[in-house]
């Protein structure tokens, strides 16, 4: 997943500065003159990208999130036995529309890519003009720090995806009835379990976890594609 959103964030930078940046259509001729994709249009990078891998992401963290909240004891008593079992069980009862439930949510949770990708551009050239930290530094501070801007501004969809994802689907399944057939159902059921902060439940670890795991990520991304062949 991480490489399929890489791989096609680098395509849309490129796509969106030769056939936007560069078009005195959408903008000025200084701009063009420029050659430089601006931070706004990184963000629109981020956010293409993250709608292309949810259609990756989404049966996989589906199939994750149920079990993962198999809390009995024996194995005979969960529904599934595991993450080929869980496939085929949602393909059997509900089809290729089963076993992509929650796929709307994943696409409205990572479109919040623009935020990680156009506040990292923001840092990097933030660091670039007012520090003298090398370039594996810079990418690791602003790699680090985007983040955590990104979790800051979708945690709650986040949420919100999780628990549609683990609402019961029914039918042969029979694992129970369903309850958030809507994002904002799940939204609603959510907010009465305990207001606003019930949206922010397990946010710290989260919020911890995102820097190091993103910088270290953004370090040897970056130092492979300086790395490569023009």
């Amino acid at each position: 997943m991480d490489s399929l959103m890489l791989g096609s964030l680098t395509i849309y930078r490129r796509l969106l500065l030769e056939n936007v940046w560069t078009n005195p259509i959408f903008v000025s001729e200084e701009t063009i003159k420029s050659n430089i994709l601006p931070s706004f249009g990184h963000g629109l990078a981020g956010m293409a990208a993250g709608s292309t891998v949810s259609f990756i992401a989404a049966p996989v963290e589906h199939v994750k999130a149920r079990l993962q909240i198999q809390y009995a004891a024996k194995k005979a008593d969960r529904l599934y036995s595991g993450p080929i079992d869980c496939t085929k069980k949602l393909l059997k009862h509900h089809g290729i529309p089963g076993l992509w439930h929650g796929l709307s949510a994943t696409l409205i949770f990572r479109s919040f890519f623009f935020f990680w990708w156009g506040s990292y551009d923001v840092l990097s050239r933030w660091f670039r003009d007012h520090t003298k930290m090398s370039t594996p530094a810079i990418n690791f501070w602003a790699g680090g720090l985007s983040a955590q801007v990104f979790w800051l501004t979708t945690y709650p969809t986040d949420v919100i995806k999780n628990r549609i994802m683990t609402d019961p689907l029914g039918g042969g399944l029979k694992d129970g009835t369903r309850r958030f057939p809507r994002w904002k159902d799940a939204a609603k059921g959510i907010y009465r379990e305990g207001g606003y902060r019930a949206f922010w439940r397990g946010f710290t670890p989260c919020f911890l976890r995102a820097f190091p795991a993103n910088a270290a990520a953004l370090v040897a991304f970056e130092g492979v594609m300086r790395s490569l062949p023009e």
